[in-house]
């Protein structure tokens, strides 16, 4: 299967050298197991990219480095590539560098990695620190730009962000529970992947703003830190609601929406309002079952769309007009659930 792509392709695709390539090929020894995992998987990325490659235009090489749960990371991949053979007239092939949670060591090292062996852009959902802030910066000396994805860092020098508005979704969040709320009085449980992740900090900012006006009998409880893993994030929430907290309502920021349910059960909690974030297999299967209320939901396809603009606008070939806005929050409820969500699923299931 290798011997479609030459060597020095799928060498460029691994981010590895051709000595290093050519001895996993051959079978040689005295290869770690994770570098041929690397070359295996940028041979599968090059199948994928085929039919793109076949266009005419110029091939811009990126790097999508994310650090998120599987269920999400999977989305952001799919919106990627569904987008690739319309993006004229250039020819995006993405290198994907996607794990549940990341130090940050780990994250300036793929940075620095990138800078070294060259890009045409990185896509980067990354805590804001400012050890990525440095890492930004080294890549824009070196003329490789960097476009925030779904979480900014808005201190780094960044040339743009793509993604949802993070502000608007955490008021949304709070009317949404105003309203849903006969009382309007109670605990609500909040919770964040990662106090360092800055869209979930604005939504998070924005949300209480809005309560704290709106609902003042409304008190929130914290239960952040979990990463939108399920082990991780159902221990944060029976530890910070406890036995003397009565949850009303939830706002989920970071995902891992079975994990929280599951953890108010154990304790004996039924949320009369739950609001939650992005169409993934889980929301959709919750939001059937009656357990989610409401999911904000933004098009990451449009998202990913304008990122890859904002590279090719970068390297001059789209002018600043062609280069379109990031999406629009929208409120799913069971009722309006996207047929091409459902049907994405239905289609996963059956293969």
């Amino acid at each position: 299967m290798a011997r479609r792509f030459l060597m020095k392709e799928i060498a460029l695709q691994a981010g590895l050298g051709l000595a290093t390539v050519d001895r996993i090929l051959n079978g040689r020894e005295h290869v770690r197991e994770h570098t041929r995992q690397r070359v295996q998987h940028a041979i599968k990325e090059l199948e994928k990219q085929q039919f793109q490659l076949a266009t005419s235009g110029r091939k811009l090489v990126v790097d999508v480095v994310v650090e998120a749960p599987r269920r999400f990371s999977d989305e952001i991949r799919e919106a990627l590539e569904s987008e690739l053979p319309g993006l004229k007239p250039a020819v995006f092939r993405p290198r994907f560098l996607m794990q549940d949670t990341m130090t940050t060591a780990e994250v300036v090292d793929a940075l620095k990695a990138i800078g070294r062996r060259g890009s045409h852009g990185v896509f980067l959902k990354a805590r804001d620190v400012p050890e990525v802030v440095d890492a930004v910066a080294d890549l824009r000396q070196r003329d490789i730009p960097v476009i925030t994805i779904f979480t900014d860092i808005p201190q780094s020098i960044r040339i743009a962000y793509a993604g949802l508005d993070n502000r608007v979704a955490g008021a949304t969040a709070a009317y949404l529970i105003g309203q849903w709320l006969p009382r309007r009085e109670g605990d609500v449980l909040v919770t964040m992947s990662s106090e360092r992740f800055w869209g979930e900090e604005e939504r998070e900012s924005s949300f209480r703003n809005e309560l704290q006006q709106r609902f003042p009998k409304l008190r929130l409880v914290d239960a952040s830190g979990g990463h939108g893993l399920d082990a991780q994030t159902e221990e944060r929430v029976k530890q910070a609601v406890g036995s003397d907290r009565k949850i009303v309502a939830v706002y989920s920021m970071g995902g891992g929406n079975v994990a929280i349910l599951r953890a108010l059960k154990s304790i004996g909690q039924t949320p009369r309002c739950f609001i939650g974030h992005d169409l993934d297999r889980d929301n959709v299967e919750l939001l059937h079952e009656g357990k989610l209320s409401a999911v904000l939901h933004h098009d990451l396809r449009q998202d990913m769309r304008t990122a890859c603009h904002h590279v090719m606008h970068f390297h001059k070939l789209l002018p600043a007009s062609a280069v379109g806005p990031s999406s629009s929050v929208v409120v799913v409820t069971p009722a309006n659930i996207p047929q091409s969500v459902e049907h994405r699923f239905d289609s996963l299931s059956a293969t």
